[in-house]
């Protein structure tokens, strides 16, 4: 199974970033998706999940800022990021639980910076 993760990068305080994840190699479908991130020093965390069915939660932290939503046609979760400030600064993970005896999977991870 592989997640490729992509659309991270350097970006101004105030500015916007669109995350992709696009996963592959599972004969199983896809439950869950998610995005969590991890600044150095402190546990990863849950930026936000959505279910197979397009409910969604957030972090309290992005939430009115951050979208998630998925393909279920390309098997690929964004993250639509707004109004980035610097303490988004992180490496961003996509994250994905697969239906029956499929597991979980965790992507590489894209790092994105937000310059104040």
């Amino acid at each position: 199974v592989q997640l490729q993760a992509s659309g991270g990068g350097l970006v101004q305080a105030g500015g916007f970033l669109r995350l992709s994840c696009d996963v592959s190699g599972s004969i199983f479908s896809i439950n869950r998706m998610a995005w969590y991130r991890q600044t150095p020093g402190k546990q990863r965390e849950l930026a936000a999940v959505i279910s197979s069915g397009g409910s969604t939660n957030y972090a309290d932290s992005v939430k009115g800022r951050f979208t998630i939503s998925r393909d279920n046609a390309k098997n690929t979760v964004y993250l639509q990021m707004n109004s980035l400030n610097a303490e988004d600064t992180a490496v961003y993970y996509c994250f994905v639980v697969f239906n029956s005896a499929g597991g979980s999977y965790w992507g590489r991870g894209t790092l994105v910076t937000v310059s104040s």
